[in-house]
């Protein structure tokens, strides 16, 4: 096996952030479900970006938060999404060059625009997320750059993508490609309505390609249909090499075989917004692993991660990691 060039490649619906603060009384004019991600249609986006709002827009994505941050902690990253030839695409593109990111993805010449999430944030914090997904449902098994995952230390996948056929293709051809080169997979299972759409094919996909996953509490309860956290976690054990849990203000729990280590939650003097919270965890746990820290170290980057994203507006980090987490 030659050596990793690269610590991390994420591979996810590459979307443009469009946030906006709102009060409870305009997610019920509008129906939206509060606190969840939900689906919509190129009409349904360009209404709800008409009722918006003055917007922030910033590169998101899940996976792009994750190897935004993860840039940010100095680790070497590359990145696989789905982007057309148009304003919002360039600004991604632009996004990701600009912080060391490699990017090989043909962008598409037609078909459905660059993606766009309309997130709106009440005054509790809590975020609102409804997206479209555009030119993110025609990545395909054929984008899957393979020298780039074959050069990279682990490969992450967000759950998010798996909403489209085309994407389980992508994901089964770049879990291949990872083990082919002996390197680790890595998945977060995004949203627990996410998890509910795919448990079948999550519970499988993690059983037989995945060693290492992400989830918070409530996706984990969902993937095993219980309400028993601890019972979750003793089943999810034999199935993946390594898990992390995060339990909100109650911090995490990393597990790798017999090894269980909690987390507490980083101190944060006030949270403005959640969006990228999971993200951000994910990239402080998954630059522990490639500089083969300790469990409890990895969970401490993490939530050091997650704290600084939460402290601000907009789901990447304002602050330098590297720096926040006194790396």
């Amino acid at each position: 096996m030659t050596d990793a060039t690269l610590d991390v490649v994420g591979i996810g619906n590459a979307i443009i952030d469009l946030l906006a603060h709102a009060d409870d009384s305009f997610l019920t004019e509008q129906n939206l479900a509060k606190g969840a991600m939900t689906l919509v249609d190129e009409d349904t986006a360009e209404r709800l970006y008409a009722a918006m709002g003055p917007v922030t827009r910033a590169s998101g994505g899940s996976a792009g938060n994750t190897i935004a941050g993860l840039g940010s902690l100095g680790a070497k990253c590359g990145y696989i999404g789905k982007l057309k030839q148009d304003e919002l695409g360039a600004a991604y593109r632009h996004d990701l060059l600009a912080a060391g990111v490699r990017f090989t993805t043909p962008m598409a010449s037609d078909g459905p625009s660059t993606a766009r999430c309309m997130i709106f944030v009440t005054s509790d914090a809590e975020r609102t997320m409804n997206t479209y997904l555009g030119a993110c449902v025609n990545l395909k098994a054929e984008d899957i750059d393979a020298e780039m995952v074959a050069a990279a230390k682990i490969t992450y996948l967000e759950g998010y993508l798996y909403d489209e056929p085309h994407a389980k293709e992508a994901f089964h051809r770049a879990s291949d490609i990872a083990h082919g080169a002996g390197r680790k997979v890595a998945l977060s299972l995004s949203d627990a309505f996410c998890v509910e759409r795919h448990r079948a094919d999550f519970l499988d996909l993690i059983a037989n390609r995945v060693d290492i996953l992400f989830a918070n509490e409530s996706e984990l309860l969902a993937l095993f249909q219980t309400g028993d956290f601890d019972a979750a976690v003793e089943r999810l054990k034999p199935m993946v090499e390594i898990a992390a849990i995060t339990r909100s203000a109650q911090g995490s729990v990393a597990v790798r075989g017999d090894e269980l280590v909690e987390s507490p939650a980083a101190h944060v003097e006030r949270v403005v917004d959640t969006t990228g919270a999971g993200d951000l965890y994910a990239a402080g746990f998954l630059y522990g692993l490639t500089q083969d820290l300790p469990l409890a170290e990895c969970g401490r980057i993490a939530g050091l991660a997650a704290a600084e994203v939460i402290s601000h507006f907009g789901a990447r980090p304002e602050t330098p990691l590297r720096e926040y987490a006194g790396l």
